[in-house]
């Protein structure tokens, strides 16, 4: 019996945990504490505790499929990869798409960019951070000029105020949570604002709820008392930003004083005063915000607010500051990284701009699809909806759609008007089950490579077992298909060590890496040449825009795109718990996680619960414009009046169903955060 340790980096959120896989005979059979990891120092939350279980599911993919007569069969690889060259090549480039992924690495994330824009010569390429922080992306570059967390994980501990704003961070990122803890052991303020009465809330010095929605008007409302009062950082204002008069000109507003905010947001007005003095009077304060700022019609608009107050307060570039965007999935940072975008090559380099088209040419050896911007995922569903015949093929990596997009109805719609669907994932996805061809792939404990993590840390992950049956790693499917496919020259790696190599020559913040300075904890991205130690806090002398200023965008506070009435009268809002995971075609699977939270729930405020005669655990039927699900409720006090919660990651009880696919008009982004539901007792029952 040989027993051996591998070390590798958690594949569920993205805070970039560290840990060790135990493997007895060939199989992974426990997962060790890795206590000199930088980042959680030999602690796991649960799904990392029981990253294993999913790993030899009997369930795995193992073989290629093919639809035929309506039902997928077991192919080979000649046969399955003769298919998928013959009918992309069938297709002019605009009809195709491709769907990267953010729990694979970045080697494969960057190899499937690449295999669209010279392959398929096809510019429509995005990834499901189109659905988590794409606002993120797009509002903190406008600001800072880069769209990333700009401090790392333990500097929040230095901080001496902690703003938490659409974050449960105690469940969704716990081992950030300690550094929360750590901060407010050292004598820091906690401030949560949240509809619920979470985990994290619980840790709060100050905690108040909110109506969701309401993000750009208690931060408005923010901003005006401190300038009212004078705590603006006004040397730091005056020497490293610009535009301050016209955010000062909108937040000056008489609607945006503190009485009427707290008439739309819900929270008083010495609550909101208390928060802004406390943040504004701390020698340094922080934001941590996820997808409670990001999902809206309004999230650009939320994340330019967020940096507002943190350069207003002259919080950007110093110790225990900064805008802290965490991550959802492990290597969404990465596959943003890695150009798996519709408007840039990898590093944010711009598929409209000359040099970094005729740079990729160069590197790549090949015409490119450039100077177009492509389709978002969320404009794909549309097209195949409203215009089928424009989009004939997608590719998709590791992504399952059928779960995770909004207004599932509408997904399924568009998909099913595909003529031809690829899905390459290690289970049979919902997604997967609508695919005319299936491509069996390894997990993270099968491969090797690197993912980014949230703090924008590139790590190694490190084999440990063989994927099962004949499942290969995604970057080999990949260079075997665009081999097949005529592309010897662009594909033909013999590890994901040469992929990193090329990424590191054509992606700049990447410049200075290697697997070896990997080796053992990581680099924070920019690291831009060989003798660069890396970058764990951005902007401490200079904005990375080109003149070095930060910009101060005026933001006016705008509803949803979908708001309460008689017809469906409370606010609907989805997230996730602590035991499972997105879609949970790996939690799901885990019997550890499974246990603990085996389906969904809707929580249902006490006194709306006993207005509408609903008794806890009590099935019920919550409809919204877009459909219906029957859910059982859990009713509680710590979730505001007229506002109800939903887990997504239920297949059986689809969250998704209900939302809303209305977009963010810059981020493209849906607004999964708000929408109007009414909730009724099921009859029959």
């Amino acid at each position: 019996m040989e027993i051996k340790i591998v070390s590798t980096t958690c594949p569920y959120c993205g805070t970039g945990c560290g840990l060790n896989l135990v493997v007895r005979d060939e199989k992974v059979v426990s997962v060790a504490a890795w206590q000199r990891h930088p980042v959680n120092e030999g602690k796991l939350c649960p799904k990392g505790r029981y990253a294993h279980e999913f790993i030899h599911r009997k369930d795995r993919l193992t073989k290629p499929l093919i639809k035929k007569d309506g039902k997928l069969v077991e192919a080979s690889w000649d046969e399955a990869y003769e298919l998928i060259a013959s009918k992309l090549k069938s297709y002019k480039p605009e009809e195709m798409a491709c769907l990267a992924s953010a729990r694979v690495s970045n080697e494969e994330n960057y190899l499937l960019q690449k295999f669209a824009r010279t392959v398929l010569k096809t510019p429509h390429v995005d990834h499901c951070a189109r659905l988590c922080h794409a606002s993120t992306v797009a509002g903190l570059a406008a600001s800072f000029g880069s769209g990333a967390m700009t401090n790392n994980i333990h500097d929040i501990a230095e901080s001496k105020c902690v703003f938490v704003l659409g974050s449960n961070t105690f469940e969704q990122h716990p081992l950030i949570g300690r550094s929360i803890i750590r901060a407010k052991q050292k004598g820091a303020r906690i401030i949560v604002f949240d509809p619920r009465y979470t985990p994290t809330a619980k840790q709060a010095d100050l905690y108040k709820s909110f109506y969701s929605g309401t993000d750009v008007a208690i931060l408005n409302a923010m901003m005006q008392h401190i300038i009212k009062n004078g705590w603006e950082a006004k040397e730091y204002i005056e020497k490293r930003t610009k535009d301050y008069e016209k955010l000062k000109a909108v937040v000056m507003k008489p609607e945006y004083g503190l009485e009427n905010v707290s008439g739309i947001s819900g929270i008083p007005a010495k609550d909101i005063a208390m928060a802004a003095e406390w943040f504004a009077t701390a020698p340094s304060a922080c934001l941590l915000y996820s997808m409670g700022i990001t999902q809206h019609t309004t999230g650009v608009d939320n994340v330019k607010s967020v940096a507002n107050l943190l350069m207003l307060t002259g919080n950007i570039g110093k110790v225990g500051g900064g805008v802290n965007a965490l991550r959802g999935q492990n290597n969404v940072q990465g596959a943003c990284d890695m150009g798996c975008l519709p408007n840039v090559y990898s590093g944010y380099q711009k598929v409209i701009d000359e040099p970094a088209i005729n740079k990729m040419k160069d590197a790549w050896g090949c015409d490119v699809a450039g100077g177009k911007i492509g389709y978002t995922v969320t404009e794909m569903m549309n097209i195949l909806t409203e215009q089928p015949p424009k989009l004939k093929a997608i590719y998709i990596m590791g992504e399952n759609p059928m779960v995770s997009d909004p207004d599932l109805k509408h997904v399924e719609h568009a998909l099913k008007n595909l003529e031809f669907l690829v899905v390459q994932d290690i289970f049979l996805t919902e997604t997967a089950q609508l695919a005319d061809v299936v491509l069996p792939a390894a997990c993270y404990a099968e491969k090797d490579g690197t993912q980014t993590s949230t703090e924008r840390r590139v790590q190694r992950w490190h084999k440990a077992v063989n994927p099962p049956g004949e499942a290969k790693a995604d970057w080999e499917i990949l260079c075997e298909l665009g081999r097949k496919m005529g592309f010897e020259k662009q594909f033909n790696f013999k590890s994901p060590e040469e992929i990193f190599n090329e990424v590191a020559k054509v992606t700049p913040s990447y410049g200075g890496m290697s697997y070896k300075r990997l080796e053992p904890e990581g680099l924070h991205w920019p690291c831009p040449t060989a003798d660069h130690p890396g970058t764990p806090i951005l902007h401490t002398q200079k904005f990375a825009n080109p003149d070095g200023l930060g910009v101060f965008t005026p933001i006016e506070y705008k509803l949803p795109a979908e708001v309460t009435d008689a017809e469906y009268p409370f606010i609907l809002t989805t997230g996730r718990c602590i035991w499972q995971w997105h879609t949970g075609s790996m939690t799901r699977r885990s019997p550890s996680l499974e246990n603990e939270a085996p389906t969904g729930w809707i929580e249902i405020n006490t006194d709306d619960a006993k207005a509408l005669g609903i008794k806890n655990h009590e099935m019920v039927r919550a409809i919204t414009r877009r459909g219906e699900v029957q859910v059982a409720a859990r009713v509680t006090g710590e979730i505001r009046k007229n506002v109800m919660f939903m887990p997504f990651h239920y297949a059986e009880c689809p969250a998704n169903v209900l939302t809303n696919n209305a977009l963010d008009p810059i981020a493209k982004i849906p607004e999964y955060k708000v929408c109007a539901v009414r909730v009724e007792k099921i009859k029959e029952a």
